[in-house]
This record gives C-alpha cells, structure tokens and sequence, in this order.
C-alpha cells in the first residue's frame, strides 16, 4: 500500500494510510518534544548543580566579610552593637534581593519544547493548508 500513488487507492486504503501517517507524525512528535524537555531538564540540573556549589563558596565568603565587618565596627561600638548593626544591614539587604529575585521568578516561563511546538504548529499549518 505504501508503494502505490493516492491515485490509484481507494478511498478505504486512503483513510487507512492518513491513519498510518497520522498517528506516525505524532508520535514522531511527542518522542520529539520529550526528547527536548529531558535535554533542558539535564541542563537546567547541571546548571543548578554548579550555580548551588557557586553560591556555597559565595555564602562562605560573604560569612567571612560580615566576621570582618563586625570585629571591625567593634573598634569603634561595643561588639554586640556592632554584630546588631550589621545583622540588620543584612537584614534589609537581603530582603531586598529576596524581594527581587521572587519577581524575576514569576516572570520566568517554563521549560517548554519550543522546537516541538513550532514544529507541530508547521504540521497543523501544513495540514490545513492542503485541505482548501
């Protein structure tokens, strides 16, 4: 049946081969839109696993300027004032960038399989293109 042209097919053997092709396209698609989410998802992993080891040795440095911060205001106010101060300095900075980073996360779009969409849109567009 694959051999013979559509017009030498009846109208059984037609509908039996849209089937065929059919139900190949979106299987076609759906292995290739998996395909793309577990690529992004493997990069989005290995993305996080170093930033997360980045953000580590950052939290240690940072954990050692605050120490300076303090024994140096200590110089000047009593050591608990000092620690107060820039305990509260931290506070608010750190609300801050929470405050920020939380936005720029709910602006984020999700990982979604944009080749696999764009591909399945030119199917539909193709689709309906060839039934006018």
């Amino acid at each position: 049946m694959g051999d013979k042209p559509a017009d030498d097919l009846s109208t059984v053997q037609l509908v039996e081969r849209l089937q065929q092709q059919t139900t190949t396209l979106v299987r076609t698609e759906i292995r290739d839109a998996l395909d793309e989410v577990k690529t992004k998802g493997t990069r989005l992993g290995i993305g996080i696993g170093i930033s997360g080891a980045g953000a580590l040795l950052l939290f240690f440095g940072l954990a050692t300027f605050v120490a300076a911060a303090v024994i140096g205001l200590a110089n000047a106010v009593d050591a608990w004032l000092a620690a107060v101060i820039v305990g509260a300095a931290l506070l608010v900075v750190g609300g801050i960038a929470a405050a920020i980073g939380a936005q720029r996360a709910k602006a984020a779009v999700p990982p979604a399989p944009e080749h696999t969409v764009a591909s399945v849109q030119r199917d539909v567009d193709t689709v309906k293109e060839h039934l006018r």
